[in-house]
């Protein structure tokens, strides 16, 4: 896939370094983690995104090996779902606010393909740690969400937790992402590069799947109904959207 040019090439890293990424609106966190992974024997630092079009593009171009989502960005772990099922070799790391730490909201994670559940506040020897864990094991609960897990009750007989309702396709999510963000179809196409006629039939399929009487409805249905989000209130710094993913120069 062509990467845009903003995105620069990374340089190829041998042996078992793991690829790690980071998808949090907050810029001095994402500095932050950026540094623990530059220190960290083992990993090194692929890029970062702050928005949810932008985690699907750093997926898509950059390929990490772990990327780590702020919960705050997936209330409803849409995210984490595409995300997983877009590339079954990427490890989901889903880094856990305080308002995010609701046991029913940890199973969703998990139900959606999260590979990993840390607090927000977790010290930085124990993130890696547990970034190392979840790649080698595809699995890894902090200690600190492992009561809370233990307090839900099965929810169906089943024992499935109820995820909530995603009726729209990889592309749809992107597409209907930056109409909300007001691009037209030909801004649309460019960033995604896509034809315009491709973008009209991703339109048509989201109005449809959304019973939306336009794209301004749509949109207004999605916010309702979870598929979108609003960014977080220390999400000071927007992206521009040419820039909505950022990768290391090589050095």
């Amino acid at each position: 896939m062509v990467q845009p040019t903003n995105v620069q090439s990374v340089p190829t890293v041998l042996g078992r370094s793991l690829g790690v990424a980071a998808i949090d609106p907050v810029p001095i966190f994402r500095d932050g983690l950026a540094g623990l992974v530059h220190r960290t024997h083992g990993m090194h630092w692929l890029g970062q995104a702050s928005s949810q079009h932008g985690a699907m593009q750093l997926a898509e171009q950059l390929h990490p090996d772990v990327a780590l989502l702020d919960s705050a960005l997936d209330p409803n772990c849409h995210l984490t779902r595409l995300l997983c099922a877009g590339d079954p070799a990427l490890v989901v790391v889903l880094v856990v606010r305080d308002s995010n730490r609701a046991p029913q909201y940890l199973a969703q994670a998990i139900a959606a393909g999260a590979h990993a559940l840390v607090p927000r506040a977790i010290d930085p020897k124990r993130l890696s740690e547990a970034i190392r864990r979840a790649h080698a094991d595809r699995r890894y609960l902090d200690p600190t969400f492992a009561a809370l897990l233990g307090r839900l009750k099965r929810p169906s007989a089943e024992g499935r937790v109820p995820l909530p309702r995603m009726p729209l396709s990889r592309r749809e999510y992107q597409v209907l992402q930056l109409i909300a963000e007001g691009l037209e179809n030909s801004g649309i196409a460019k960033l995604l590069f896509l034809s315009v006629e491709t973008v009209r039939t991703h339109v048509k399929s989201i109005l449809r799947k959304l019973s939306a009487r336009d794209r301004t409805h749509a949109v207004t249905i999605a916010f309702r109904s979870g598929i979108l989000v609003t960014a977080p209130d220390d999400a000071h710094n927007v992206t521009p959207l040419n820039q909505a993913v950022t990768a290391p120069a090589p050095r």
